[in-house]
């Protein structure tokens, strides 16, 4: 597995050195596509002020649970302790600030994977965040392409990075419901925060939702 991450590694990079007019956005988003998820994250947040308590609180967690992942990556790189491309390759072409940091697994692939994985599970309980869960797992996919493309990281990394964090956000929300739920339903009453959550309704799944039984 590792020797065919490193051989589309080196497939990708041929291909950047081939292709310099995406030299630009690639490089651009590569960087600062991060800003894209913490923008999904606050229209999400702004749609749920009239939503349920369960799907407020699926929104909360979708982003601190981005960052719980981005907590659990820090050991898991040290554990495997994996190089840039660019440290033992000096032909490398990369597009981005090299770093001494590990490579593996992809911090940003994890932040993208956990972000669009806690938009999906907010999806489930409402549906007004359907169209932002799709751009985000679309965004995230081209996040990991985009950072091997760079020379950033090996294709291995960008998986593993998506897997954990989607996993990590996952997990999370079904250990963490009984509790973010109150939570939310306890913030929202909160004075100054009250009357921007307007039009409260119970804290069950919103209609439309998955969880809706049939009619």
């Amino acid at each position: 597995m590792n020797l065919l991450s490193h051989h589309l590694f080196t497939w990708t990079n041929s291909l950047s050195r081939a292709t310099p007019v995406l030299h630009g956005p690639a490089r651009v988003f590569a960087t600062y596509g991060v800003v894209l998820f913490g923008m999904a994250l606050l229209v999400a947040l702004w749609q749920a002020r009239h939503a349920s308590d369960t799907a407020l609180a699926s929104v909360g967690w979708a982003g601190l649970g981005t960052l719980v992942a981005l907590g659990v990556n820090q050991p898991v790189g040290a554990l495997f302790a994996e190089p840039r491309p660019y440290a033992g390759h000096p032909e490398v072409l990369v597009l981005v600030s090299r770093t001494t940091d590990w490579s593996f697994p992809s911090d940003h692939s994890v932040m993208a994977g956990a972000c669009a994985v806690g938009l999906l599970v907010a999806a489930r309980q409402h549906r007004a965040f359907r169209r932002l869960a799709l751009l985000a797992v679309v965004a995230a996919a081209l996040m990991a392409v985009d950072r091997v493309y760079v020379g950033a990281h090996y294709p291995l990394d960008v998986v593993a990075g998506l897997m954990l964090g989607g996993a990590v956000s996952a997990a999370g929300w079904l250990a963490l419901r009984w509790l973010l739920v109150p939570v939310a339903a306890w913030l929202r009453r909160l004075p100054g925060v009250q009357s921007v959550f307007q039009a409260r309704v119970g804290s069950g799944p919103e209609p439309g939702s998955a969880a809706m039984g049939p009619a």
